[in-house]
């Protein structure tokens, strides 16, 4: 938790002097399914409006099959396909890209009943290239680009249970997006953006979560562009 902290601290002067602010709101739900021999599936499904909610900005679909080495030790590797809104010249349309993807989820409790997440991910991104044709926003070839992003995820269980299996909490995470190879086909830069968020949630059983809560989104953009996001998110977590 001290490390979330920490980056919520390196992120005020940046969001002190941001160039754009937008008021987005994102719906998510991320299922997992047990299989035989420590193996799972997991996938999520994301609707993320574009400013002022007035339309889909991003469709997200990912899938990936894990691996549990021991108890607080899980190894996935996945796909993703996203498609965005682009906007050319006043024109709009959707560009999809695809991304392969490895991770390493290392969990633990701290003080004896708050479970933490760290998560390491690493991205390979093939990115559509928008083009104007025929008055229409299509896409020509990819652009491909790495990114490895690294996520911190804290519960807070109300009721204090060591073994949480129902009632109120309170989630706190913060996600780092760093850039290495072919980044001018990105930003240009190392850093890509930065995600922290606060939320209430209820667990109605082992298996069933949703909570409700505010994500600041800081991305940077070309040369000294940057954008600052106002998100309300709602998510939904099931395991079977």
């Amino acid at each position: 938790m001290k490390l979330f902290i920490f980056s919520l601290l390196l992120m005020i002067p940046a969001l002190q002097s941001f160039s754009q602010a937008q008021f987005n709101g994102w719906l998510a739900s991320f299922y997992t399914v047990r299989l035989k021999n420590n193996f799972s599936i997991q996938s999520d499904v994301q609707l993320r409006s574009s400013d002022q909610v007035e339309h889909v900005q991003t469709l997200l679909l990912r899938a990936g099959i894990n691996y549990n080495t021991s108890k607080n030790l899980m190894l996935t590797t996945g796909y993703a396909y996203i498609d965005n809104l682009r906007t050319l010249s006043d024109q709009k349309g959707y560009v999809s890209e695809h991304r392969v993807w490895q991770q390493l989820l290392i969990s633990q409790k701290v003080a004896g009943f708050i479970p933490v997440s760290h998560r390491f991910r690493l991205e390979q991104r093939f990115i559509g290239k928008p083009v104007l044709a025929d008055d229409n926003v299509k896409k020509d070839g990819h652009a491909y680009a790495n990114r490895t992003r690294y996520f911190l995820r804290g519960i807070i269980p109300f009721n204090g249970q060591k073994k949480f299996s129902k009632g109120m909490f309170g989630a706190a995470q913060n996600e780092i997006f760093v850039q290495f190879g072919n980044t001018r086909n990105v930003n240009g830069k190392t850093f890509d953006q930065n995600r922290a968020y606060l939320a209430l949630g209820y667990r109605f059983s082992p298996r069933l979560d949703t909570e409700a809560g505010y994500m600041n989104q800081y991305i940077s953009g070309r040369n000294e562009a940057f954008t600052n996001n106002h998100i309300l998110q709602v998510v939904g977590y099931l395991k079977l």
